[in-house]
């Protein structure tokens, strides 16, 4: 793992970038739909919109709201606004005009890049606020600007770019990130974990507004000259397919949902010119990771990540791998499991997850309370995750606010939804707590595979119910299953349980 200065001129555009475009400047660098993109006009168009921002008269330390497709557009905004000094701030392109009021006005953006075909086209931006839209000014504004620019001198520890957390339980929190964080996750997780090189494509189907699809498709490509794949559509199974046969990337990057639909999709293909798997976002079932196992030969590293980490400090090592864990920690990042009184736990218990590296947010924008309970002296921060840990590895029980007590005894609902998803009826599954009586008792919410929707009825739930009594202790089993179309989710495919418990 490199080590880094804590002085100096730092900026995270130029080291991604280093001297490809001089060493490798043919070399594709972005394949997109059917065109490509070299090192060499990589580095020129980051330089371009640099330049652009300079002619708009937007400073340095000024916010960028990047509301676009994954394209090379989003590549050279994200990019060209770090190595001008300003900070880039992507954020989820599936939301609604209000979504973009709140995010503009709680950033203070001075420029939003988005289409004009896009929701955030329609909000209320402030005077301060400019526009500039990738499918019409944008080609004239790049051509026109110089293909040179020196980078802002920044330090390590400067802030470089904004992400958004998801939101998934009240607004959005603006989430900073430092100049070294980007590197440091290329050189701990992409490198020690995945050994990505040069020779190396690698295609995501997370978006590049989310940390984990930003470092999937920029960074680590970009650290060691590799080729990325940008896929702008809604990645449904059939794209998705349809991408790995036409690009035939080494890493694949997917999230358990989008196994789980390619696995219902695919025939017999072997996609033996993937080397490597992974998965994060919400924890992989192990059924799912044996199915995929089954059907490809492929192993799939599933890992935990975060917002405000950046990308996974916790993961499954190729050939080390024990299904239905997060792994071990990633080398740089220190980690531990605390009860409800601060005090560490012992192997096989159940307690909140903290962790320490170089990569998590300095805090939250404008959200000191939030700030005071989630990041701890000496750079500890609570990830609000609740796990255990047994000779080394780390298995995920569910978010702190999901987790149920039964009997006094904690109840992880990811340890019933394992069980459940083993029967082949079982597409999908969540399970929350019901307050019975004074008492909270876990309820199963299933979707069924195919043919089994029409045999959504009691028998089926009692069969159900009698397939956990023989895999779970009493105390853990469903009181009772509810039959659902689907699941509310987050865009990153994380379940909104909070949403079931009504």
């Amino acid at each position: 793992m490199a080590e880094f200065k804590s002085s100096g001129i730092f900026n995270a555009t130029s080291e991604l970038l280093g001297n490809h475009a001089s060493i490798r400047g043919e070399k594709v660098a972005i394949f997109y739909q059917d065109s490509s993109v070299t090192y060499k006009e990589l580095e020129q168009n980051v330089n371009r919109f640099a330049n652009v921002l300079k002619d708009l008269g937007i400073n340095p330390k000024d916010r960028v709201m990047i509301v676009a497709p994954d394209s090379p557009e989003f590549v050279y905004a994200f990019l060209g606004s770090i190595k001008y000094g300003a900070n880039p701030v992507p954020v989820n392109t599936m939301l609604t005009r209000e979504d973009y009021n709140y995010l503009l006005t709680d950033s203070g953006a001075r420029l939003l890049v988005t289409s004009t075909d896009s929701e955030a086209s329609l909000a209320d931006t402030s005077d301060a606020c400019q526009r500039l839209y990738v499918d019409k000014d944008f080609v004239s504004l790049m051509n026109s600007a110089s293909t040179i620019y020196d980078p802002y001198p920044a330090k390590q520890d400067d802030i470089a770019f904004w992400l958004y957390s998801s939101g998934s339980t009240g607004k959005p929190k603006g989430t900073p990130h430092k100049h070294i964080s980007l590197i440091f996750t290329a050189d701990t997780y992409a490198k020690t974990i995945l050994d990505i090189s040069e020779n190396d494509i690698c295609f995501s189907v997370s978006k590049l507004f989310f940390a984990y699809g930003l470092g999937n498709g920029i960074t680590f490509p970009f650290r060691f000259g590799a080729s990325t794949v940008l896929l702008p559509d809604r990645p449904t199974p059939e794209i998705v397919l349809d991408t790995l046969a036409k690009f035939r990337p080494t890493v694949f990057f997917g999230v358990p949902t989008q196994y789980n639909s390619l696995l219902k999709k695919m025939n017999e293909q072997k996609l033996d010119w993937i080397r490597c798997c992974t998965s994060a976002g919400e924890a992989l079932p192990p059924e799912i990771y044996k199915k995929w196992k089954e059907k490809t030969g492929l192993e799939i590293l599933d890992g935990i990540g975060s917002t405000e980490a950046l990308h996974i400090f916790i993961s499954n090592r190729s050939g080390e791998i024990i299904p239905g864990t997060s792994g071990k920690p990633v080398p740089g990042y220190e980690v531990k499991i605390f009860d409800d009184n601060d005090r560490e736990v012992g192997p096989g218990e159940t307690g909140h997850l903290i962790i320490r590296g170089t990569s998590i947010t300095p805090g939250y924008w404008m959200k000191p309370e939030e700030n005071e309970r989630k990041f701890l002296p000496d750079g500890w921060f609570r990830t609000g995750d609740m796990y255990s840990q047994q000779d080394g590895y780390f298995t995920y029980q569910g978010r702190g606010d999901d987790m149920l007590k039964a009997g006094g005894l904690w109840v992880s609902p990811v340890e019933i939804e394992y069980a459940l998803l083993e029967h082949e009826a079982v597409n999908e599954c969540a399970v929350v707590g019901q307050e019975i009586e004074g008492l909270v008792k876990p309820f199963a919410y299933v979707v069924l595979n195919g043919a089994w929707s029409q045999k959504a009825n009691e028998e089926l739930s009692l069969e159900l119910l009698d397939f956990l009594s023989h895999k779970l202790p009493k105390f853990k089993r469903p009181w009772g299953v509810n039959f659902v179309d689907d699941l509310p989710k987050t865009a990153t495919g994380k379940i909104q349980r909070f949403k079931l418990r009504g």
